[in-house]
């Protein structure tokens, strides 16, 4: 087979590695002029609803809704004076909307829902999942109402959606409703992973509704009003795992469904598989005792070519890839998505649907934020890259029920989803600790000695820039510079740190980088600032009094986590003793 030049290749799974929000996600060509819009002058799209079947009915009444993607169904949550809390302005600027728009009088209005925007047509999208493992049926938006797709002049598409702007037929037994509490965690995370370079969702505003949401926090039989709000969530595309699920679990009238959502989401979020070179005969070997070989350029749906130039995976291969580099990139900065279920899970490798996450304190590889996942802990830190490759299996087995790949190409989704997750991983890590190349042990000794001492995961790796890389340093005096996160441990866990500072020095020695350069090169990729749920919660409680300049702060700390922001140091500090109460260091998923 000849290899295709570069110019005949499009990069696509390595781009991953860009920021998602870069993508050119159609063919039109447009000049970008780079003018402020109003709210009135948004370039409404609008494609989800314009190209794919709807439910006939548009009520809010709980039900089945069968051989629809989606329900139109408008915000019904009753709002009295809502106020802006806060608002993302690198999100405006993605929109290129003008940030007067902020200080309309009418702004939370029209982003609370509860007056229509021109030119946006609201829907609530079907799909189902996996909870917890187990076939949950239809789910759906029960409290997200998407407004429709902004496209910019980059012809970039942007949805936007709605949390908790009222019931829709999804809504089951619930109110649809939001609440500040969980609110101000989604807005605020949705940037702070953006900052941090994780492929997420984004936030564009939060307002207040004005109206109280009663809310069981606990599930403990104890309801309490809350402050209810609305985040505006803005993605490329929010397609599921579970949107192409529900359709394959319904029986053959309904695969013709998943065709269809697989062409939709490649045409507008994967245009690169459709510009594919099927000139080209292109194939890999299984691997199997039969030495089987399956064809590539065959089924788009499947994979394309390994070159010497680019890797270039077709859909279910670059799904894989990219929720890899996705998963990678969580247990890199010690973030735990807390309800890894199907439905919860981007087509896009983003992160997404912000419920009781949180990031690692004291390492600990058994953590997980959500009380609802004690007793197994399912979703905890260390099974996420287990989970996301289950997840996978389910996404690719949709397919093949609907005979959009084999059993081959599936099994190869899977395997690429393994091989990208440990190269990702091994990247991250290696940069964490600023060594030259990937040294499993010197990586694995670290992680244990990290859990045996509970030791802050990202306060450790922040100030292990500090370390010189001297072998000549006495060992009485090499723990100096981690004297501030290495905390109550004994003489025999002071050696053990000693000897690995030992192995880790002799290693940053043998590179011959500088001090100063490593130090750089390791602050960053390691966050001096993260999201902490401790800082959270005191935002939540000031802003449930009516004070959001918690909220505001705490968005502009997170916006620069790898810088030191001098003034700010009290955001990178160890929670306190209180932040380790129910509903503080661990959530349910009421919100």
């Amino acid at each position: 087979m000849e290899s295709s030049t570069p110019e005949q290749l499009r990069p696509s799974v390595d781009s991953v590695t860009q920021d998602m929000n870069n993508q050119s996600l159609n063919d039109v060509v447009v000049v970008d002029d780079g003018k402020l819009k109003s709210l009135e002058d948004l370039d409404w799209d609008n494609s989800f609803i314009r190209q794919l079947p709807g439910d006939p009915r548009s009520d809010n009444i709980p039900r089945q809704v069968f051989h629809a993607c989606y329900t139109k169904v408008l915000p019904s949550v009753e709002v009295e004076n809502p106020q802006l809390v806060a608002w993302s302005e690198s999100v405006a600027q993605l929109l290129q909307l003008d940030p007067k728009e902020f200080e309309r009088p009418d702004f939370p209005l029209f982003f609370s829902g509860a007056t229509p925007l021109p030119g946006s047509s609201s829907y609530a999208q079907n799909y189902g999942g996996h909870q917890f493992g187990q076939w949950a049926g239809q789910l759906g938006d029960g409290r997200a109402i998407t407004l429709g797709e902004v496209l910019n002049s980059k012809s970039e598409r942007w949805e936007l959606q709605l949390k908790g702007a009222g019931k829709t037929p999804y809504s089951r037994f619930a109110d649809g409703l939001a609440v500040l509490r969980s609110s101000v965690r989604e807005f605020l995370c949705s940037e702070a992973m953006h900052s941090l370079g994780i492929p997420t969702t984004r936030a564009l505003s939060l307002v207040t509704t004005g109206k109280f949401v009663m809310r069981d926090m606990f599930y403990d039989g104890n309801p309490k009003d809350e402050p209810g709000a609305i985040v505006c969530r803005v993605a490329p595309s929010f397609l599921r795992f579970g949107s192409f699920q529900l359709h394959a679990s319904r029986g053959k009238e309904d695969l013709a469904i998943v065709r269809a959502l697989a062409d939709y989401a490649i045409r507008h979020h994967f245009p690169h598989i459709e510009d594919m070179n099927k000139s080209d005969s292109l194939s890999f070997s299984t691997g199997n005792e039969d030495d089987s070989v399956v064809d590539l350029t065959s089924n788009k749906y499947a994979v394309l070519v390994l070159s010497a130039i680019f890797l270039v995976s077709a859909w279910a291969v670059e799904v894989a890839e990219r929720t890899a580099f996705l998963v990678a990139s969580w247990q890199g900065v010690g973030f735990t998505h807390g309800v890894l279920n199907t439905d919860n899970m981007s087509i896009l490798g983003l992160t997404i649907d912000y419920g009781p996450f949180g990031f690692l304190d004291a390492f600990d590889p058994r953590f997980t934020p959500n009380t609802t996942d004690l007793p197994g802990r399912r979703y905890c830190f260390a099974n996420q890259p287990d989970v996301g490759l289950w997840n996978i299996a389910q996404f690719t087995l949709a397919l093949q029920t609907a005979e959009l790949i084999n059993d081959k190409e599936a099994s190869y989704a899977m395997e690429r989803y393994g091989t990208k997750f440990m190269d990702e991983y091994q990247v991250i890590m290696t940069k964490k600790l600023g060594l030259p190349k990937y040294n499993k042990q010197i990586i694995s000794k670290l992680l244990s000695h990290l859990a045996v001492d509970k030791v802050d995961y990202t306060n450790f790796f922040r100030t292990l820039s500090n370390l010189k890389a001297d072998p000549s340093i006495p060992d009485i005096k090499l723990l100096a510079p981690l004297k501030a996160v290495l905390l109550d441990i004994g003489q025999e866990r002071k050696e053990a740190w000693i000897d690995w500072v030992k192995s880790y020095i002799q290693e940053l020695a043998a590179s011959g980088i500088s001090d100063e350069e490593r130090k750089a090169s390791m602050d960053s990729v390691n966050p001096k600032y993260i999201l902490r749920n401790y800082l959270c919660q005191s935002a939540i409680d000031v802003a449930e009094q009516g004070d959001f300049s918690e909220v505001r702060r705490l968005l502009k700390v997170m916006e620069r986590p790898f810088d030191d922001q001098p003034g700010m140091e009290k955001y990178a500090r160890l929670p306190p003793a209180w932040a380790y109460r129910p509903g503080v260091c661990m959530l349910s998923c009421s919100s």
